[in-house]
């Protein structure tokens, strides 16, 4: 039996019966990911195994480097097939890191291949997944078919111009293509050379001339509008924590006309600036009917060495510590006190806070949608078997999983839609072993309703998003 068969990780017959009558069915709301709208819109085809699976992969990277990888393999000039015998090599000693699950997944969902990766095979799965990835059904679009994608949404910054969302939205996809808005850079008052250089781009992209903080503001609000009026219902936002040193509009605007100057911001001033436009922002967003996430606890970029030879996102991030609740508390509350809370997803990336979030959940829940305040899926360093459990189990502990809106592939890669199969069989297994002790009923209308909502049908109702036509199903595995 391959490695990868119809039962993966599925280790009880309810189990089994759970994943495969009741979750793989289903089809896949992907409403966060980081895809690149210019290669869906212009249906990409990708050359070779490296482009569509390690271009841009820290991930492998860091695994790599550390199977003592030079980095002219990982980022560096090598050959692509060079990388790719490189990443092969390494795959036998990525043996109980997620890696191997997702890299064997992958090739199995893709190109149905199951052997065991290595440097001795790597040259045939070289040459048979190119000649599979040359054919239409491994183009951009042909993926989004094969995968029963009915929705994604990509993560843009407020000065795109959703050129290419009007394109993929003029080819009339089976698949729903929408941005998601993401203006980290909105608050980076305290970096004055690079938080110019995009309010710049921000004036340009609103048609606004940007002479103070009202215009500033005034900005931002025209391109809500914008993005909402080409089918944006989500907003995120990548957080170390959430900003709750509020401040008046007096002081907002005199950090603001600092930063303008090419003033230095200091790090007290730069969270009352950062505190008032996230409320700002989440007020807009309430006024939209629009979702909200935060991304929070990632401490980016620790090797300043590597940060100035590399650039950001190229595998040198790790999990943060800064302390979570206070925060988090005071700025939801100021939304809520004005009625301005937002549906919001709380995507929590330090394992040790997720009993802290968990319970901030239900501070908020105001009746009026069910599960308004989520603790979002397990991501980047949790979207593994482990702490997708972690997740699954605090959720369930301290709120409803019934309402949970499940996983989303959170990725830049056209190679990543098997994350989904992954989080379902995690999700079944974990029901089907409650089942099978008695600490659930045995009971399928009840017990796969939950497991059928929790993948598709819950972030469909949470989300408003317009509906759209499922692609044919898949064979089911």
């Amino acid at each position: 039996m391959p490695f990868i068969h119809d039962d993966f990780l599925l280790s009880t017959e309810t189990a089994r019966r759970l994943y495969h009558q009741f979750a793989a069915p289903e089809p896949i709301l992907d409403y966060h990911c980081h895809l690149s709208p210019r290669d869906l819109a212009e249906n990409r085809q990708f050359n070779n195994l490296f482009e569509i699976w390690l271009e841009g992969d820290h991930y492998k990277w860091r695994a790599m480097r550390s199977n003592g990888v030079a980095e002219r393999f990982c980022t560096g000039d090598a050959e692509p097939f060079a990388k790719f015998q490189a990443w092969a090599a390494t795959v036998p000693h990525t043996l109980r890191n997620p890696l191997y699950h997702w890299t064997h997944l992958e090739l199995a969902r893709y190109f149905g291949l199951t052997d065991l990766l290595d440097e001795s095979n790597a040259a045939r799965v070289w040459n048979q997944a190119n000649e599979q990835l040359a054919t239409p059904a491994l183009s951009a679009q042909g993926i989004l078919k094969k995968f029963r994608v009915t929705t994604l949404c990509t993560t843009d910054d407020p000065t795109d111009d959703l050129r290419h969302h009007e394109s993929i939205a003029a080819q009339g996809l089976a698949t729903r293509v929408l941005p998601a808005f993401r203006p980290d850079k909105a608050l980076g008052a305290n970096q004055p050379a690079a938080f110019n250089a995009w309010v710049d781009r921000l004036a340009d992209a609103s048609d606004t001339d940007i002479a103070d903080f009202p215009d500033f503001l005034h900005a931002l609000c025209q391109r809500v509008e914008y993005f909402h009026a080409h089918g944006c219902r989500l907003s995120d936002h990548g957080l170390n924590h959430c900003y709750a040193d509020f401040c008046s509009t007096q002081t907002a605007t005199a950090i603001f006309a600092k930063a303008r100057n090419g003033q230095p911001v200091s790090p007290a001033e730069h969270a009352q600036f950062a505190s008032f436009v996230m409320l700002f922002l989440g007020r807009l967003y309430a006024q939209h009917d629009w979702t909200m996430q935060l991304h929070l606890g990632a401490l980016r970029s620790a090797n300043t060495r590597l940060l100035r030879t590399l650039g950001p996102d190229t595998g040198f991030d790790s999990i943060g510590d800064w302390p979570q609740a206070r925060a988090l508390a005071a700025f939801l509350d100021r939304l809520d006190t004005d009625n301005s809370l937002p549906k919001t997803i709380l995507y929590n990336l330090n394992p040790a806070d997720n009993y802290a979030v968990a319970t901030m959940l239900g501070n908020f829940q105001d009746g009026t949608v069910p599960g308004k305040v989520q603790l979002g899926s397990g991501w980047w360093f949790l979207d593994q078997k482990e702490a997708m459990e972690w997740q699954l189990n605090a959720l369930s502990n301290l709120g409803l999983l019934s309402r949970f809106v499940g996983m989303v592939t959170d990725s830049r890669s056209f190679m990543s839609y098997p994350r989904h199969e992954y989080f379902r069989r995690v999700l079944c297994n974990l029901v089907g072993r409650d089942v099978e002790a008695g600490e659930l009923p045995d009971d399928d209308a009840l017990v796969g309703s939950l497991v059928r909502n929790l993948c598709h049908a819950n972030a469909r109702q949470y989300l408003s998003l317009p509906e759209a036509v499922a692609p044919e199903p898949m064979a089911v595995h």
